[in-house]
């Protein structure tokens, strides 16, 4: 593929952004109508599940690009897909139909446990970032790798266990949070997806959407990767920006459907709980590429890191000060988020000169 012109690839990339989009709404919806029928989040084997399908582009671009050695490539998407996919929140508190801002109507404080976490992995990554190649256990995985995924299991058992028997009460008059879980009953204007269908149907539907999730994920890396060649731009960058961006369209589009049906706190914490789940993917990106990736990093990924923190902390906050009011249709914590993220591009861009 790397012989064809650059309309071409252009194109390829394209198309494969769009079979992303269109197979990653298909893949949300079913995921939802397989955790209500079958309850698959109960146990943390089910949230596992849930997430390796939310994050099958990044998992395919992860393991292409690994493979075929292109590590700066792996670690800007994983990296800066955070920044990116947190930017999903801008969108979402634009598209509601209500005046107040997102954060205000969210109305529950576990987001904030899952914006911790995101904290919490990503220090991970930057630590592991710090760390010799020979410290890799077998000569293949980090330490920080392993570590991520440890981490990252033991916060989602805390915050499952803390969402079912919380030791506090909040009260935030004026929040509508919504359901707590998807397997909560919809409005009677919203039926769960596929409803009136078979499972075995939801099922094939399912599968097909991760074919092509899969298969639109290889040809994103290795497209954006020639044209990332030709036309000069670290690989870093691209990962971090178009590649991610390009991953992210699924998550723009649940949460659009998420915040019309009025789940808020859905909304911003499966974002989060994305973010988290993102990381753990180093450890397949070391199996693939059979060395530590991690140490690869650069201080391109740190800042990526640093940037991803910043814009996660800023909506954190923003859930326990709850601002009331917005302009153009999205709050004060959406516009200081806009800002600190094209302060932090034109940052990435002067350290990569």
């Amino acid at each position: 593929m790397s012989s064809l012109a650059s309309p071409l690839l252009l194109l390829v990339f394209a198309a494969a952004a769009a079979a992303t989009w269109a197979a990653g709404v298909a893949l949300s919806k079913t995921t939802d109508a397989l955790d209500t029928r079958l309850g698959l989040g109960e146990d943390l084997g089910g949230i596992i599940l849930l997430a390796v399908a939310g994050t099958l582009p990044e998992i395919a671009i992860t393991i292409s690009a690994a493979a075929s050695g292109h590590l700066d490539l792996a670690a800007g998407n994983l990296i800066g897909g955070i920044a990116i996919q947190t930017l999903v929140l801008v969108v979402c508190d634009f598209a509601m139909a209500d005046r107040r801002p997102l954060t205000y109507l969210v109305g529950a404080l576990t987001p904030v446990l899952e914006a911790m976490l995101v904290v919490l992995v990503v220090c991970g990554v930057l630590m592991g970032a710090l760390l010799r190649p020979s410290l890799a256990i077998g000569g293949v995985v980090s330490p920080a790798s392993l570590a991520i995924v440890i981490v990252w299991a033991a916060g989602i058992w805390v915050i499952a266990r803390t969402r079912k028997a919380p030791r506090w009460k909040v009260e935030m008059p004026g929040s509508r949070p919504g359901r707590r879980h998807r397997r909560e009953p919809m409005p009677a204007a919203a039926p769960h997806p596929y409803t009136g269908r078979s499972t075995r149907r939801v099922v094939a539907v399912f599968g097909i959407a991760s074919a092509v999730t899969l298969v639109a994920g290889v040809l994103l890396q290795i497209a954006g990767s020639s044209l990332a060649s030709r036309w000069g731009v670290n690989g870093v960058i691209f990962g971090a920006t178009v590649l991610a961006a390009a991953t992210a369209l699924p998550e723009i589009s649940s949460g659009i459907g998420a915040v019309r049906l009025g789940d808020h706190a859905l909304a911003i914490g499966d974002v989060f709980g994305g973010n988290a789940f993102q990381v753990c993917l180093f450890l397949v990106a070391d199996l693939v590429a059979q060395r530590p990736v991690l140490p690869t990093a650069g201080r391109l990924n740190s800042w990526l890191a640093a940037l991803g923190v910043a814009l996660t902390a800023i909506y954190a906050v923003g859930v326990v000060v709850r601002p009331m009011r917005g302009w153009l249709r999205i709050g004060p914590d959406s516009w200081l988020v806009l800002v600190v993220f094209a302060v932090g591009v034109a940052g990435l861009v002067t350290l990569a000169r």
